[in-house]
């Protein structure tokens, strides 16, 4: 199927958290795809969104959701792309700042599902899911964050059995993104080529690619994807026994 400016024309898509890096990325492509985009967020983008509604919502105060979604008059996508986390070492603070960072990214998603459902099922919509290689690996710096993304992977399975045939639901299980924010976790430009070149593929992902792979999931395409896991990670990482051998070493 052309993922085309026609795929998903006439349909309505929420983008969570759409507001910058990958969010903006998703809330992109989907305007590419033809789809009326509304993103939430709590702060609005620093930019105008070309083609996007914006409507301010904490995605962590569950009435103010359930509002959102009432105030629609259709959903056909939802993309749970709102989440992140600072970097903070488990002993550093205490649980509930640490379950902060697990309702953002793993709580907020299931209340916004919940509060589309009905919405969704009248269209026989999607749900597409952004999830982290930090829910499959060890997130040192950043436990609650991979502790929530695994948490969100099984939701995601769950909630595809539970909800079919009606309604699919997807993850896209991202790798390290190029975003406004990168230097935050990479440093500097060199810093990012240099965490780049660890990648099979040889770079960080751009948000625009994490946007075409949401629309694919969200898209006729996909019509029999559901309760799946995309990796969209480049590759995923070299392990490191493999450079710390001392055999199959080319001369």
């Amino acid at each position: 199927m052309d993922l085309s400016s026609r795929t998903l024309r006439g349909k309505v898509a929420v983008v969570t958290g759409g507001t910058r890096g990958v969010g903006a990325g998703i809330a992109a492509a989907f305007v590419r795809a033809g789809a009326d985009v509304v993103v939430c967020a709590r702060r609005p983008p620093e930019e105008p969104l070309p083609g996007c509604e914006f409507i301010p919502v904490d995605l962590r105060d569950g009435p103010a959701v359930r509002r959102f979604f009432a105030g629609l008059d259709r959903v056909d996508v939802l993309v749970n792309n709102a989440g992140g986390t600072p970097y903070r070492l488990l002993g550093e603070s205490d649980a509930e700042r640490h379950a902060r960072v697990v309702e953002l990214n793993l709580t907020a998603p299931m209340t916004a599902s919940l509060a589309a459902r009905e919405q969704l099922r009248r269209k026989r919509g999607s749900v597409v899911m952004i999830g982290s290689v930090s829910g499959a690996r060890p997130s040192p710096g950043t436990a609650a964050y991979g502790a929530a993304k695994a948490g969100l992977e099984n939701l995601a399975r769950s909630m595809a059995v539970e909800w079919a045939p009606e309604i699919r639901v997807n993850t896209l299980v991202l790798g390290m993104v190029r975003t406004e924010l990168s230097h935050l976790h990479y440093g500097d430009e060199e810093g990012v080529a240099a965490v780049g070149r660890t990648v099979p593929i040889g770079r960080l992902a751009e948000p625009s690619e994490i946007g075409d792979a949401a629309v694919f999931l969200a898209s006729g395409a996909a019509s029999y994807i559901t309760g799946a896991s995309l990796l969209v990670h480049g590759g995923g990482e070299r392990p490191a026994f493999l450079d710390a051998a001392t055999v199959n070493k080319e001369a």
